[in-house]
């Protein structure tokens, strides 16, 4: 049973209550709470750009809910003036499915960070994602254990020295678009702190995207791992290395737009000079393509060096999402046969002790 089955309108992906009452601004999500991040934190950029993107929504706040996990981003709740929860150390995603599941007039977020994700909460991320539920889920990557203090964490770059690696990470990190796009997620995406106008575009896309959504997001740790993306926001560098992804549009960049991504004979990607391969190679962004090859191979152009970083939607393709289904049994199950607690707790096989 969708939200449509039960009478209520659609709202761009989401199935949800549109508000009545005069338009919402920023200043209507922000909390009574004081925001207790480290000045210069990135967090701070991605608080106010998620503040001022709701109202666009024209949802009512209370059926807005935002779930994390532990970490710094995972305060995120107590920010926000709509309804929330800090939850368990990489559980999030596993308690926001329940939510969603039981709740179709919901719009669910997941905050979660590249530790609480990523490491113990890694299958949680997979399996939410696999089954397509329909959840917002930002990923917030700096590349370290910011909570506790200024561990590498599973995006840490091989070699990264900190508190728990003094001679160097001997870990191969993960690249989370490249886990997410091989779980076949149906919406992936990454962008930068910094970069408020593509956030707030790709914020808008997850939200009306109807199933599992993961944005990626380039986020400074100023005390433990500061700079970390400087070189994807300084002029005369981010033009070398950002390659941003436009839908229907040739994948180029650089100073001059000379560079462009074109296949390779064994089906991946590689950057190229255009006036070396010519434009007619180079590929043009269709995230709606169903195999998530394509998207995979876009994937891996970025590296750990951030020689070369893809931004923007990767993959925008549309499945059945695991909470429409779940609750299309239930009510099948209703028609046919009554349903009956006592019965169920009973079972098939019962019997008397004594």
């Amino acid at each position: 049973m969708t939200a449509v089955d039960l009478g209520l309108p659609s709202l761009g992906g989401l199935d949800l209550v549109p508000t009545d009452d005069a338009p919402q601004k920023a200043k209507d999500f922000k909390s009574d709470q004081e925001v207790r991040w480290c000045p210069g934190c990135g967090d701070y950029v991605v608080l106010n750009a998620m503040q001022s993107f709701l109202p666009s929504l024209g949802l009512k706040r209370e059926n807005i809910v935002f779930i994390s996990g532990i970490g710094c981003s995972s305060r995120f709740p107590y920010y926000m003036n709509t309804y929330g929860m800090h939850s368990i150390h990489g559980r999030a995603p596993a308690i926001a499915t329940g939510l969603a599941v039981s709740r179709p007039d919901l719009s669910v977020w997941v905050v979660t960070g590249d530790g609480d994700a990523l490491s113990i909460g890694g299958n949680h991320l997979i399996h939410a994602l696999r089954r397509n539920v329909n959840l917002k889920i930002l990923l917030f990557n700096n590349r370290i254990y910011g909570l506790t203090k200024g561990q590498y964490s599973p995006t840490s770059e091989t070699g990264k020295l900190t508190k728990s690696t003094p001679m160097g990470s001997l870990d191969h990190p993960f690249n989370p678009l490249s886990l997410a796009i091989g779980a076949e997620a149906t919406f992936v995406a990454r962008t930068l702190d910094n970069d408020r106008a593509q956030l707030t575009s790709i914020l808008t896309a997850a939200a009306q995207h109807r199933g599992s959504a993961l944005v990626e997001i380039y986020q400074n740790c100023p005390i433990f791992n500061d700079g970390a993306f400087d070189v994807l926001k300084e002029p005369g560098e981010k033009e070398q290395r950002l390659i941003p992804l436009e839908e229907g549009k040739p994948i180029r960049f650089g100073p001059e737009s000379e560079f462009g991504v074109v296949r390779t004979d064994f089906g991946g990607f590689e950057v190229a000079k255009v006036s070396e391969v010519g434009e007619d190679r180079v590929v043009v962004h269709d995230p709606t393509i169903n195999d998530p090859s394509y998207a995979f191979a876009l994937s891996r152009l970025s590296t750990q060096d951030l020689a070369h970083t893809v931004t923007g939607v990767y993959r925008n393709v549309q499945r059945p999402t695991y909470d429409d289904q779940a609750r299309q049994q239930v009510a099948a199950a209703a028609e046919t046969k009554p349903p009956n607690l006592q019965a169920l707790l009973n079972g098939n096989d019962t019997w008397t002790v004594g």
